[in-house]
């Protein structure tokens, strides 16, 4: 009789333990990894007023405006300066404030692929155009920039890599729990009760 109330007290229990560690699990907790994070987003925001080649800044690249097409910015530096902007800068900060796994993970997915838009436009930037036109290289707000979103993505990727000490301890309570009702079961089953 004992054992049938139990049963059925953890059955009651086990759908608000895995409620419980569904919301413990979409959640992050960067620890000191956020100042490096936020630290990163705000580089991120300055390489924005920085040259990125020649005259043209971060803004001007954004925009893609009069000064930009005169030192002819290439579709590589205008995807980074985007990708920067909305996975470095946006979803960076959103997923600071709120602090939801998903939002960290668009954050790392978006800047590793901004990563790469860095090198390349890095690397654009030193490539002789048509006509072997040479122009501006490299600016300084455009190397930083790369620098900045490598760093943010491998801290991200750190911070929704790792399991939180409540995650993990929600996960044993869960496991401890049901081992118990599973050796109840198993007692009532051979009459060990």
């Amino acid at each position: 009789m004992k054992a049938a109330e139990n049963s059925q007290d953890f059955e009651a229990f086990r759908a608000d333990l895995e409620a419980v560690e569904r919301k413990i699990a979409g959640e992050i907790d960067p620890g000191m990894r956020a100042m490096v994070v936020a630290g990163s987003v705000f580089v991120l925001l300055a390489t924005l007023v920085l040259p990125h080649a020649g005259k043209t800044r971060g803004f001007d690249v954004l925009l893609y405006d009069t000064v930009a097409q005169s030192d002819h910015i290439g579709l590589p530096s205008r995807v980074f300066v985007w990708f920067v902007v909305v996975f470095g800068i946006g979803f960076s900060m959103l997923a600071l404030i709120t602090r939801r796994w998903l939002l960290a993970w668009i954050a790392v997915a978006g800047s590793a692929v901004g990563s790469v838009f860095g090198v390349l436009s890095i690397w654009h930037r030193q490539t002789p155009g048509l006509g072997n036109y040479h122009g501006a290289g490299p600016g300084i707000g455009l190397i930083i920039a790369t620098i900045a979103i490598i760093v943010l993505t491998f801290h991200w990727v750190r911070v929704v890599w790792a399991r939180t000490s409540v995650q993990l301890a929600a996960e044993e309570q869960r496991r401890s729990a049901e081992a118990h009702a599973e050796e109840q079961r198993r007692r009532r089953l051979f009459g060990e009760d």
